[in-house]
C-alpha cells in the first residue's frame, strides 16, 4: 500500500507509513514477514514503538441480534527506540509467528468470507495513531486444506465462513473468536440434516475439528444441533483416507447422541461439545461443490482489498487503545 500520512494523534505533518507483507497467502502458526517503510514529517521524531496488529472483523450476537465489530486476535511489537529525521526514510524488517488459530480467508485462492489484516501502530512521544491497514490472507494447513477437499469429494457444497466471537467449550482455543464454515449437505443427506458447520481449532500438536450439524425436524420431534469434536495430527496428513475418515466423522455427527465409537489411532473424539459464542451466521452467499470447496457470489481478492479499509475503519471510532 501507499505512504498513508499520520495525521490523528501524532497532528500534522508527522511521519508516513507504509507496511509491505510478503507476497502470497500466510499460513496459520506460520511466519509473516514484510516490511515497514516510515518517512520522516515536517520535523524529527523519536519513534518509541511500532506494532503490528492482527485484526479481524466477527460478528456478536446481543439479545438476539447480530453485530459486526472488529476485535484484536495478536499485538507484535516489531520495532522502536530510534530517531526518525525530517523527511528522512527508514524500514524496519519484521518476522512475526501468526497464531495457529489464525482464521482462514481463502482456498485454492478463493475468498471465503473473514476479513482479515495488518493493523500497523506508531507510538510517538506517548502518542499512538493507527496508521497502515493490509488486508491479509491466509491459507489453510494441510491437515484443514485436506479435510475440505474431502467434504467436496463426498458431494458437500460451501455455503459460508465467518468469525464468531465466543468459545468453544472443552476445546484448547485460545482467541476470542472462531471460524465456523457452513457447508451444505448432498441429496443424500438432505432429508437428516439442514447444514454441517465446521470449526477448525489448531495447535502445534495437532487440529481439532468441531462438526456440529443443525438436524431436521421431524414429524413428532423438535431438530437439534448435534455437536461432536475430533481431533487430526498434523503429521499424519499424507497418510490418511481423508475421504473414509471424515464421511465416518459425518455419520458420527448426523447419527446424534446415540454413537459413542471408540477412538482410533490418531484420533480421538467428544461428542456433545457445546459453543460458549453465538449461532452461525451466513456472510457470503455462494454455493459450490467440486473436490476443492469453492465459492459463488462471494467477493475475489481485489474487492476485499479496495474494501478492507472501510470495513475496518467503522470501528474507528469505537475502539479504545489496546492494551
Amino acid at each position: 500500500m501507499v505512504f498513508k500520512k499520520l495525521l490523528g494523534a501524532l497532528g500534522v505533518g508527522g511521519p508516513s507509513v507504509d507496511t509491505v507483507l510478503e507476497p502470497g497467502p500466510a499460513l496459520p502458526g506460520a511466519v509473516l514477514t514484510g516490511e515497514v517503510r516510515l518517512r520522516g514529517g515536517g520535523s524529527d521524531v523519536t519513534v518509541d514503538r511500532i506494532s503490528l496488529l492482527l485484526v479481524a472483523r466477527v460478528e456478536r450476537e446481543d439479545q438476539d441480534e447480530e453485530h459486526e465489530g472488529t476485535v484484536v486476535l495478536e499485538r507484535f511489537t516489531v520495532g522502536g527506540g530510534f530517531r526518525l529525521a525530517e523527511e528522512a526514510e527508514h524500514a524496519v524488517p519484521f518476522s512475526v509467528t501468526l497464531p495457529w488459530e489464525t482464521p482462514i480467508t481463502e482456498l485454492h485462492g478463493q475468498h471465503l468470507g473473514p476479513v482479515l489484516g495488518i493493523r500497523t501502530e506508531l507510538e510517538i512521544a506517548g502518542a499512538r495513531d493507527k496508521g497502515d491497514l493490509d488486508a491479509l490472507a491466509v491459507g489453510p494447513l494441510p491437515a484443514q486444506e485436506a479435510i475440505l477437499e474431502a467434504f467436496g469429494q463426498l458431494g458437500y457444497a460451501f455455503r459460508s465462513a465467518d468469525l464468531e466471537l465466543g468459545h468453544i467449550r472443552g476445546t484448547g482455543q485460545q482467541l476470542p473468536c472462531y471460524q465456523e464454515i457452513e457447508i451444505l449437505p448432498p441429496a443424500g443427506h438432505a432429508h437428516a440434516v439442514n447444514e454441517i458447520e465446521v470449526t477448525f481449532i489448531a495447535a502445534p500438536g495437532g487440529l481439532e475439528v468441531v462438526i456440529e450439524a443443525d438436524k431436521r425436524a421431524g414429524l413428532f420431534s423438535d431438530g437439534h444441533d448435534t455437536v461432536h469434536r475430533f481431533t487430526a495430527s498434523h503429521h499424519g496428513v499424507p497418510h490418511t483416507d481423508w475421504n473414509a475418515q471424515v464421511d465416518a466423522w459425518l455419520k458420527e455427527v448426523i447419527a446424534g447422541h446415540e454413537t459413542r465409537a471408540t477412538p482410533s489411532s490418531g484420533f480421538g473424539h467428544h461428542g456433545d461439545q457445546h459453543r460458549s459464542g453465538p449461532g452461525a451466521g451466513a456472510v457470503v452467499a455462494g454455493v459450490a461443490a467440486g473436490v476443492a470447496v469453492g465459492v459463488v457470489g462471494g467477493m475475489v481478492a481485489a474487492e476485499v482489498v479496495d474494501e478492507i479499509g472501510d470495513a475496518f475503519e467503522e470501528e474507528e471510532g469505537e475502539e479504545g487503545d489496546e492494551g
